[in-house]
């Protein structure tokens, strides 16, 4: 069953190594992320599963301590998913987990057992709702900490340029999502938000999925567009 969730963003500038001079600027994302963490660990949880936005080759499951890097960044920086080696080979962890494994590593968590999932774009929304479902039923306590952005699309300087629908979508997902509305998250249009570039979408919906049948309460703690690109914070619990 699921107890507690936590939804961040998953830039790789959240990591100050890689945004360099930059960093300042998502000094309050990174706070706000850092305290999401705190109610999942408050949550006690039995364990501890990380979702993200994954190409094809980071997509499916990756095992607590299975490696990332920000070498693709230009920083030579290297992460775990939580303590331990991992495997010896296989695929590293993809970018929006990498960021989540930083996240962890500030925290020093150590509360639960934690396992990776790389969720594709083009994942359908029943399915991410099936899978969310499966998930919770994993264990007495299921925690999520979900990661992806919202829109790309809000000023004329974003990766996907203006579009005038990212803003009205973007509210729509920070209201949703720092209220814990399961059936918002489920109707999101999956098309648009594959118009807009939201990388978080499926995760979302996965993340409603687990959620169903529960009476987790939503905070919202952090809603911005730097350079364009929507992201949220909250916390379920």
């Amino acid at each position: 069953m699921l107890v507690a969730a936590a939804v961040c963003p998953c830039p790789p500038l959240l990591v100050p190594a890689v945004a360099a001079g930059a960093a300042p600027e998502l000094d309050a994302a990174r706070a706000a992320c850092l305290d999401a963490l705190g109610v999942l660990a408050a949550a006690r949880p039995d364990l501890l599963v990380v979702l993200g936005p994954a190409e094809q080759s980071g997509r499916g499951a990756h095992p607590q301590g299975t490696r990332g890097s920000f070498r693709g960044f230009g920083v030579d920086l290297d992460v775990r998913l939580g303590p331990g080696e991992g495997p010896a080979s296989g695929r590293e962890l993809p970018p929006s987990l990498a960021v989540a494994a930083w996240l962890l590593e500030r925290t020093g968590w150590s509360d639960a057992p934690i396992e990776g999932l790389g969720v594709g774009e083009p994942l359908a929304a029943e399915r991410c709702i099936e899978v969310g479902r499966e998930i919770a039923a994993r264990a007495a306590r299921v925690a999520l900490l979900v990661m992806g952005d919202a829109s790309a699309c809000r000023t004329l300087k974003a990766p996907g340029y203006l579009d005038e629908r990212a803003a009205p979508f973007d509210a729509e997902v920070a209201r949703a999502l720092g209220t814990a509305d399961v059936a918002a998250l489920k109707a999101l249009d999956t098309e648009l938000a594959y118009e807009l570039k939201a990388s978080g979408r499926a995760p979302w919906q996965v993340l409603a999925g687990a959620a169903e049948g529960t009476d987790l309460a939503g905070a919202l703690l952090y809603e911005d567009a730097p350079y364009g690109v929507g992201y949220v914070a909250a916390t379920w619990s």
